[in-house]
This record gives C-alpha cells, sequence and structure tokens, in this order.
C-alpha cells in the first residue's frame, strides 16, 4: 500500500437484519490498493453477510458503500463483478467438463464476429496464469484439479473482469502447507498489481504472515482496525471474543483407564498398511502426518465408513466387523468426520434434525419421532456450543461453516461414545470456540471417553494430546508422548527427514 492514497472501497455504518436477527449492525471496512487486508471475527460475527453484501448478494438496509469513491450499486451479483468485486469462496464452483480457459471466461466468451475465439481465450487464461506465477495449462479440462489449483482458476476468471477487490473467503482451509506457500504467493503479486486482497480466515499464524491491516468484527459489528505490526495474538483473539481467551488447549487431568480401542495390523489395499495402535479410556490419542499420509482413511476404516482387508479393531475386547458403520454405532463408536457437508450433515435437513439424527430410537415412541425432544435435545447442544442460529428449524444450510461444524459435533456428543474420533474437529471454527470445543474433548475424557483426534494443526494435536501416531505415505512411522513431542520431530518423521 502507498502511503497518502485513497481508499479503493469505503464500508460506512452497515446495517443489515435477517428477521429479527441483526446481521450486521454498524459494520465498517476500508480497502486501500496495493494491500492484503485480514477480515477476521468468531462465527456469527457479520463476516460473510459483509461479504455477501459486497458479492450483492444481500443490499444494506442503511449505511453505504462506495468504490474507486462512486456509490456502489448493491443487491446484484452481476453489477457487482461490473465493478470490480471478486469473491473466492472456500470451495470452488467449477464446471467439471469445460476446459480452464473455458470455466475463466465462462458467460463472457471471446469473440471473433459470431463465433467464439478458442485460441485468444486460451491465451489469454495462459497470459492470466502466468501472471499469477502458475503453470497450468489452459486447454486441460477442470476435472480433477485440486482444490488450489481449482481457487487459481477462479483468481484468474476475476482478474479477468478486471477485478480490483479480490475476497478470498477461507481459502487456505482444505490446502497443504505446499498448497498455500503458493496461495500466499499469489495473492502478494495481486496486492504487487495495485489489487486490494481482503484475506478471512481462522488461522492467526497466517494472518500474521501475510496481512498488512487486519479488521476485526464482532457480534455484527467492526471493533477495531489497524495495521498488523501494531497488534499480536493475544490483542486481536480479545478484540474477535471479547474477552482474554487465557487457554486455547485446555488439559484436563485425566484417570488413563483400561484399552478402548485396540488396532492390529491394519491395512487396506492402496491407502494403508500394518497400522497398530491402542486408545484407553481417557486418553486422547493425536493422530499427525502431512496431507495425504493416510490419517482420515484409517479412522474411516476404523468407523466401517471403509472396509478393510487386513488386520482387526477391536473395542473393550469385541472384534468389530469391518464396513459395518450401523455395528460400530451400536457398539459405542463415533466420528465426527473431515468433511462436513458431504459426511456430516443433511443440508437441506433442519438443525433440529440434523443433530437428533444419531438418536432416533431414544426420541421416538411407537417409531414416532417427537419433535419437542429433538428441539430439546439441539437446544441443549446449541448452548454448549455457542451455535449462532434463529431457530432449530432453519435448514442447516443457512448455517456457517463454522457453526455447521459446530451441529457435527453435537449430534456425535449427543450419543454419549465410549470412543471419539474426530476427524480436523476445529477446522473452519473460529478462536474463541476452538478453545470450547478443546475443552469439551477434555471434559469426555476426564468423563472416561477414549479419544482419536486427526488435525492438521500441529498446535492442536500437540496442546490436546497425551500421546502422538505420526503416520507416512499409509504406515505408523512415529510415536511421541506429549513431554517429548515437538514441531520440529514431528515434521521430521511426517516428511521422512529422521526416523525414530
Amino acid at each position: 500500500m502507498v502511503a497518502n492514497q485513497s481508499p479503493i472501497l469505503e464500508m460506512r455504518s452497515a446495517r443489515k437484519a435477517f428477521g429479527g436477527v441483526n446481521a450486521l449492525s454498524g459494520a465498517e471496512l476500508t480497502l486501500f490498493p496495493g494491500e492484503i487486508h485480514a477480515l477476521l471475527g468468531e462465527n456469527g460475527a457479520g463476516k460473510s453477510t459483509l461479504l455477501k453484501a459486497l458479492a450483492g448478494v444481500h443490499k444494506l438496509d442503511s449505511g453505504s458503500i462506495t468504490l474507486h469513491g462512486k456509490p456502489f450499486q448493491q443487491g446484484s451479483t452481476r453489477l457487482a463483478r461490473e465493478q470490480g468485486i471478486a469473491v473466492i469462496y472456500q470451495e470452488p464452483s467449477l464446471f467439471p467438463d469445460l476446459t480452464l480457459a473455458e470455466n475463466v471466461f465462462v458467460g463472457r466468451q471471446l469473440q471473433s464476429g459470431k463465433t467464439v475465439n478458442w485460441k485468444a481465450m486460451e491465451d489469454e487464461a495462459n497470459k492470466l496464469f502466468q501472471q499469477l506465477g502458475v503453470k497450468l495449462d489452459s486447454t486441460s479440462t477442470a476435472r480433477g484439479l485440486s482444490i488450489a489449483d481449482q481457487q487459481i482458476v477462479e483468481i484468474a476468471k476475476a482478474l479477468s473482469t478486471q477485478a480490483t477487490v479480490i475476497v478470498m473467503d477461507e481459502p487456505t482451509a482444505a490446502l497443504s502447507s505446499k498448497e498455500v506457500d503458493r496461495l500466499f504467493q499469489v495473492a502478494r503479486n495481486l496486492e504487487a498489481q495495485n489489487c486490494a486482497v481482503v484475506f478471512v480466515s481462522h488461522r492467526l499464524d497466517e494472518v500474521f504472515a501475510l496481512c498488512s491491516r487486519i479488521t476485526v468484527m464482532r457480534d455484527g459489528a467492526t471493533v477495531g482496525s489497524a495495521p498488523t505490526s501494531e497488534l499480536n495474538e493475544s490483542k486481536v483473539i480479545h478484540l474477535m471474543v471479547g474477552r482474554e481467551v487465557s487457554e486455547l488447549y485446555p488439559k484436563l487431568e485425566a484417570k488413563i483407564g483400561e484399552v478402548v480401542l485396540k488396532v492390529e495390523g491394519l491395512g487396506l489395499a492402496g491407502q494403508f498398511t500394518e497400522i497398530s495402535f491402542e486408545v484407553r479410556a481417557g486418553e486422547i490419542v493425536g493422530l499427525a502426518g502431512l496431507v495425504g499420509s493416510g490419517r482420515s482413511e484409517v479412522v474411516r476404516a476404523i468407523f466401517g465408513v471403509d472396509k478393510f482387508d487386513a488386520g482387526s479393531v477391536t473395542l473393550n475386547g469385541k472384534k468389530l466387523r469391518p464396513g459395518n458403520p450401523s455395528a460400530q454405532m451400536l457398539s459405542g463408536v463415533a466420528l465426527v468426520p473431515e468433511d462436513r457437508r458431504q459426511q456430516g450433515l443433511f443440508m437441506s435437513s433442519s438443525i433440529n434434525k440434523n443433530i437428533a439424527v444419531t438418536l432416533l430410537k431414544k426420541l421416538s415412541q411407537l417409531f414416532i419421532i417427537r419433535e419437542r425432544s429433538e428441539a430439546k435435545l439441539a437446544a441443549q447442544w446449541g448452548e454448549r456450543l455457542s451455535l449462532k442460529y434463529e431457530t432449530g428449524y432453519d435448514p442447516v444450510d443457512r448455517l456457517s461453516g463454522g457453526n455447521q461444524q459446530k451441529v457435527v459435533l453435537a449430534k456425535w456428543l449427543a450419543t454419549e461414545p465410549k470412543l471419539l474420533i474426530v476427524d480436523e474437529p476445529t477446522r473452519g471454527i473460529d478462536v474463541g470456540t476452538k478453545a470450547e470445543v478443546h475443552r469439551l474433548l477434555s471434559k469426555k475424557a476426564q468423563d472416561g471417553v477414549a479419544i482419536l483426534i486427526v488435525s492438521s494443526e500441529l498446535p492442536e494435536v500437540m496442546g490436546m494430546a497425551d500421546r502422538i501416531l505420526v503416520m507416512r505415505e499409509g504406515r505408523m512411522v512415529g510415536q511421541f508422548d506429549r513431554s517429548a513431542a515437538t514441531p520440529e520431530k514431528i515434521i521430521a518423521v511426517a516428511t521422512g527427514a529422521s526416523s525414530l
């Protein structure tokens, strides 16, 4: 950002209500050319509503937005794009059977006379990819692209529309560390081209590594905005939650009991082999490793989603049948899956029904589901997890990503399992609620539940686990006690740089 430059965009006193809920109540945002600007806040703070106002999805009830010194025309996604605002969502929506060039120029094909100029589109798309500093072939189809490459195509699409404000909404949530590094370089390239980049993330280490300014929202209002150099993580967290979060990883003392889960020689062709470990009552065991190491595949096999073809899984001395999730649930196993939208929720069903779905027999009477019981159960867990919603009868797809994750956690915690498996339990959850989720997991361990946690965030694994198991390329390659684990040791074993 060049000193004394005029803002590209200014939002002032923005207000927006849905029914009786104030989503925005005095939001402010100022963006300058040539800056990467972090927008932070807990789930329900108003970030999504603010972004949708910029994207043209919502029209403010009051307040103003100016773009390049002129009033911003609200309430139309097409007009928002034409005015130079592009939003890159966490889950890109490309057409898989179209080429990358066709996806970049979808709905705006370049023409020579009355015919589409395919060559010009391919050449222009390749120029955009080069401008972003990435190697992608504009003539290849989008099918099979990684999430990271899909995001790059979306960014190229934004640049092709001459966008000057580019919003990245949780762009790193599903990326590996190498992909995150590349995305950061792309963002810096956009910054160098005098764009204003809005970076929305719950990962504060990324924010401080990438962004030059930070704006924080709470309860629909902007509560602070300052250069990153004037802030630290403690100050930002205090602004976000309105209180001090003194302990993000509250580890309660728990009595370690008998073996609950015993995995011996577990294997699945092409996924993992010779996996053996135990988890005891009251113990939290962390499963660490790089993306693609086989962690999620192992826990899916334990729960019965995938049928293992070698070895055995034993729960409290009783062998579990492979490939039978229903039997595993009846035995007391619960799995909070990695992909909440595809594997954890019925997106069009209500919040109440999603939370109650694992307890239908308990909540039914003469095969009739008691809605009052569903609502009561959902309300109890909604309060415990600080779930933000208007009514439990709303479909779960109206919730933010973090609140959707809380619904998945609620439905499995409500089963009171003997073994709780959590795969990326706090992905997309704000820092204040992370502490509460960790406290709930720690309390479950204190109550005697055996917990197996998979996480890509090393601080989470190290902060919560009594023991840490490390996987690499489908094999168990290391184990650390809590007191002996360091990030350097875990990464070294996970990458093969050293062995135990």
